[in-house]
């Protein structure tokens, strides 16, 4: 089992940037993706972005491509999503995700606690 712990959430003003984090612990398998998903209130979790933990490669939902990034510190189980240009339409409880298959959570996997960003206009 996978344990993940967001950090970096918080408030940003339109055209901000935020940063966060994600700490893995636990017996992490190098084929696995890694990635972010987010849920707004009333609506239902989607995909942000996702991560290759060992070679790297990265997908993003159309919304936040050019805008996010995805980057992964190995040797020290980092996950993080550099979130610049923000958007009030970004405002969401932000989900870290270990075991993502496509744009979606894979059947075996785990999920962080969530972590809160608000943008204002």
């Amino acid at each position: 089992q996978v344990q993940l712990v967001e950090s970096g959430g918080g408030v940003a003003q339109a055209g901000g940037s935020l940063r966060l984090s994600c700490a893995a612990s636990g017996r992490t398998v190098s084929s696995y993706y890694m990635g972010w998903f987010r849920q707004a209130p009333g609506k239902e979790r989607e995909f942000v972005a996702r991560i290759n933990w060992s070679g790297g490669s990265t997908y993003y939902a159309e919304s936040v491509k050019g805008r996010f990034t995805i980057s992964r510190d190995i040797a020290k189980n980092m996950v993080y999503l550099q979130m610049n240009n923000l958007k009030p339409e970004d405002t969401a409880v932000y989900y870290c995700r270990y075991g993502v298959l496509g744009t979606a959570a894979s059947a075996f996997g785990s999920w962080g606690q969530g972590t809160q960003v608000t943008v204002s206009s």
